[in-house]
């Protein structure tokens, strides 16, 4: 039986600091009126003390976990597209597995610029179409403002932060990703590029000092680049879905610069109505701005059942990408109540209960192992255990990096599976008890 992979929860969260083209101008030589007419960007989002890629896509990650009435303990594979992740490792997607509590959940970072989220929900679906899986969490998360020179005017009033996330689930539905196409260009690769920090110019003082850490950015070729590719792509996804330009109800595009998508329109002969456009109120987000996008048509109801949904991106590598979704996901018909909040809440305590058990036993374990084997030892060979041989000495259980298992695998978990077994017109109804998520403040996301 054939299966497909539908979107069935959507979430999206920014920082509460907004920044106006007037705040950028008492920093840098530039106008609301330079940057608007250049890029079409009049405020955007910037983290504050506290917030990060990880916290935000973690917020992200809850709200779209909550549209799908799925907790995460069904989660079979969190990905997290991003350019600005927590840490050059350990994942940022791992993180978000450990404070989710989707304990049964592979999960890794995919790096390709403003294409990330494009690229993501094509492996996940890919893999949910296969069998692998039932329920993969994507996630777009960026915090370009930490990597921007804040003296370029050029770049630094382009960009924002933010993070999207979307639920897919498999079904035997038609419907949900129907095509995808990706690309990429890696001759074009210094037209967008941070040139420090890798193992080609790691961080010294001298790369501090000449900002190489920070985005660069050639704009003239990107542009020529950015529009080529987003008629391109968009043309090939629609024609291995055999959907035709005219049936295509929406267009969700990177927001990169207004003028790119009215170009993009242009050359497909589309309508700029077709094309959803929130870039003067956020920026460029990178990886974060297509989820983003697509959760405010979701929640504004212009997406319909059997509509067609192109979502395409370009950026950094250079890459591109498209998705065409045909939309047959069933909307929440009631917000979650009080009690359901609570027990969303309760589990993700639980989940930082459980982290934190997890790191306590590997604390004491490796204390217990120094202690019997001679840590400081001095012998020289760097492993503890006092022979000068070089070798580590064995642990003292193979089990001792995991919880207890009544952690790790709740005998009930917080909700039920979907029936799949349902009539071919119809997706799976949603479970009818919520997942979990906190109570969140309404200026941090919008719902």
């Amino acid at each position: 039986m054939a299966r497909y992979a539908h979107i069935i929860g959507w979430g999206k969260c920014v920082p509460r600091r907004v920044m106006t083209n007037d705040d950028w101008s008492k920093l840098v030589d530039t106008s609301d009126e330079w940057i608007r007419s250049r890029s079409g960007v009049r405020e955007r989002h910037v983290a504050s003390e506290g917030e990060s890629t990880l916290t935000l896509g973690l917020e992200a990650a809850r709200n779209a976990l909550e549209v799908a009435r799925l907790s995460p303990a069904y989660l079979d594979l969190i990905i997290v597209a991003t350019v600005s992740p927590e840490y050059p490792f350990p994942a940022t997607a791992s993180l978000v597995q450990d404070q989710l509590g989707a304990t049964h959940a592979g999960a890794f970072d995919l790096s390709a610029g403003c294409s990330g989220f494009i690229y993501a929900v094509a492996i996940a679906s890919e893999t949910l179409r296969s069998g692998a899986y039932q329920y993969a969490l994507v996630i777009g998360s960026e915090t370009l403002t930490r990597m921007m020179d804040w003296t370029d005017r050029a770049t630094c009033v382009l960009f924002g932060d933010g993070a999207g996330a979307v639920v897919l689930a498999a079904s035997d539905v038609p419907g949900g990703v129907v095509s995808h196409t990706l690309g990429s260009d890696g001759s074009g690769g210094d037209y967008l590029i941070v040139p420090g920090g890798g193992s080609r110019n790691p961080a010294t003082h001298e790369t501090v000092d000449q900002r190489l850490h920070c985005i660069k950015m050639n704009g003239r070729e990107v542009f020529k680049f950015a529009t080529r590719a987003m008629d391109r792509a968009t043309r090939l996804v629609c024609q291995k879905a055999n959907v035709d330009l005219e049936d295509v109800e929406l267009v969700v595009p990177h927001q990169a610069n207004d003028r790119i998508i009215q170009s993009a329109a242009k050359a497909l002969g589309l309508p700029n109505g077709t094309f959803y456009v929130n870039l003067d109120r956020y920026g460029n987000t990178s990886a974060a701005s297509i989820p983003i996008a697509l959760c405010e048509v979701l929640d504004m109801g212009r997406v319909h059942r059997h509509d067609h949904i192109v979502l395409v991106g370009f950026g950094a590598g250079l890459t591109w990408g498209a998705v065409l979704v045909q939309w047959e996901t069933p909307f929440p018909g009631v917000r979650i109540k009080w009690w359901q909040r609570l027990t969303n809440a309760l589990y993700y305590r639980w989940a930082r209960v459980r982290s934190v058990f997890a790191r306590t036993r590997r604390r004491l374990e490796s204390w217990r192992t120094s202690e019997g084997n001679g840590q400081d030892s001095g012998d020289g060979d760097g492993d503890g255990d006092g022979d000068g041989d070089g070798h580590a000495p064995p642990r003292s259980s193979p089990a001792a990096d995991t919880p207890p298992a009544s952690l790790t695998q709740p005998s009930q978990p917080a909700l039920s599976l979907p029936d799949q077994e349902v009539a071919p017109a119809e997706l799976p109804p949603p479970p009818p008890e919520p997942t979990p998520a906190e109570e969140r403040d309404d200026a941090t996301t919008e719902k």
